[in-house]
């Protein structure tokens, strides 16, 4: 009777020591990252942790709930570490009320657990539940956290949630390869002959006290967006596959044709930098394909390639305030196809972020039309155009 007491009370404090692993700053429109140990697996290993496994922390706080997803994250500080490896796994949120949020953890392993709906659980942080207190925010309202999420509310304009005003976008739509930077592990040009950035001409643009990672990394990229701040810019757009495209030199995964397989330590780079971007009151464009490469996922499908990489893409990176994800640059999908990815990012992302689409110029009548309204999860266009048609196209 003893022994069984005593390890009943051995696994309640090990799954209390789990579930308090909880870090950023605790108040309203923050990003609270809850960090649980789990089993170790590497970038390459088999169950691959991104496939395989799936983490969804739901928080709730009154008639409000979230399901939210998680991702694998090597030691915990890939950024910094460059590991590959680890037991970490992690969910980032970002609460949108204050007073005690409740929060109950589900984890899932099996062949395709991240995409299919397995329910088989695995142990470790599964069932785990805890709360923790978020205050005001104390930002003012030139940083997104002051502003609160940028959200479609079925008008012409996007709102800020908290002081409820309008998003008129200002900035340029170049680079695309903005993330094509030395300064992010692993990222080097797919074929000879395409640059790698440095943002060296940025660096006296960061500021005391601005992020960096592995010693003075990141001062360029950092640097570049604290001048398009100044400058008086709200948005800035980056492709996060640009394989077999234009700059050929972006890409999530550990290597170019590893499509199942991510790197921990430059998603957590990337996010470093959008992390900042919130602070600057930034708004992050994020176009998930171009022309040249909007069929190499899954034949163009929504299949488990495609799908896979944007559970990535919003269990990283949808806490951030002001975002749309852009399901093509140029894009040559099928409507259908369109539909399908709209569809499937509206069920992942618990904050119903602004979904948009790219077209060629003069396409907009037969791409948009039979999207809109109720046809699609579509929320929003990303006009390619020339200034002297502005006014006769955008109404």
């Amino acid at each position: 009777m003893i022994r069984i007491f005593l390890l009943a009370l051995t696994l309640l404090i090990t799954n209390q020591i789990i579930a308090q692993n909880i870090t950023g700053e605790l108040k309203k429109w923050h990003k609270v990252s809850l960090t649980y140990d789990g089993p170790y697996k590497g970038e390459m290993s088999n169950p691959n942790p991104f496939r395989d496994y799936r983490l969804e922390v739901e928080f709730t706080n009154g008639e409000k709930s979230y399901l939210v997803q998680g991702f694998f994250a090597a030691d915990g500080n890939a950024a910094e570490t460059s590991a590959s490896a680890g037991d970490k796994w992690r969910v980032n949120f970002a609460p949108d009320e204050t007073g005690t949020w409740n929060y109950e953890t589900f984890f899932y392993l099996g062949t395709n657990a991240a995409i299919n709906g397995s329910t088989d659980s695995t142990g470790f942080m599964h069932g785990i539940t805890g709360s923790f207190e978020i205050e005001a925010t104390d930002k003012e309202a030139s940083d997104n956290r002051g502003k609160g999420r940028l959200q479609y509310v079925g008008e012409r304009y996007l709102k800020y949630a908290e002081t409820g005003d309008y998003f008129i976008k200002m900035g340029a739509d170049a680079p695309e390869t903005f993330l094509a930077s030395e300064c992010f592990d692993s990222t080097y040009a797919q074929v000879f002959g395409s640059d790698i950035k440095t943002w060296d001409a940025h660096v006296q643009d960061w500021n005391t006290g601005d992020p960096v990672w592995q010693g003075d990394k990141g001062k360029g990229v950092i640097g570049a967006i604290n001048y398009l701040s100044e400058m008086g810019q709200n948005v800035f757009s980056f492709l996060t596959l640009n394989v077999n495209g234009d700059g050929r030199n972006v890409w999530p995964y550990v290597d170019y044709n590893k499509k199942l397989r991510f790197d921990c330590s430059k998603l957590d780079q990337w996010d470093i930098v959008f992390d900042h971007a919130d602070a600057r009151g930034m708004y992050l464009h994020f176009k998930t394909q171009e022309t040249e490469n909007d069929q190499w996922l899954d034949g163009g499908d929504l299949g488990n390639q495609r799908k896979i990489y944007y559970r990535e893409l919003v269990a990283r990176f949808g806490h951030h305030l002001a975002l749309n994800w852009n399901l093509g640059e140029e894009n040559t999908n099928t409507e259908q196809q369109r539909i399908d990815f709209a569809a499937y990012f509206d069920q992942l992302d618990p904050y119903d972020h602004n979904i948009v689409l790219h077209t060629y110029p003069l396409q907009y009548d037969n791409v948009y039309t039979d999207l809109l309204g109720n046809a699609s999860e579509l929320t929003g266009a990303s006009m390619q155009i020339q200034y002297n048609l502005v006014h006769k196209y955008i109404k």
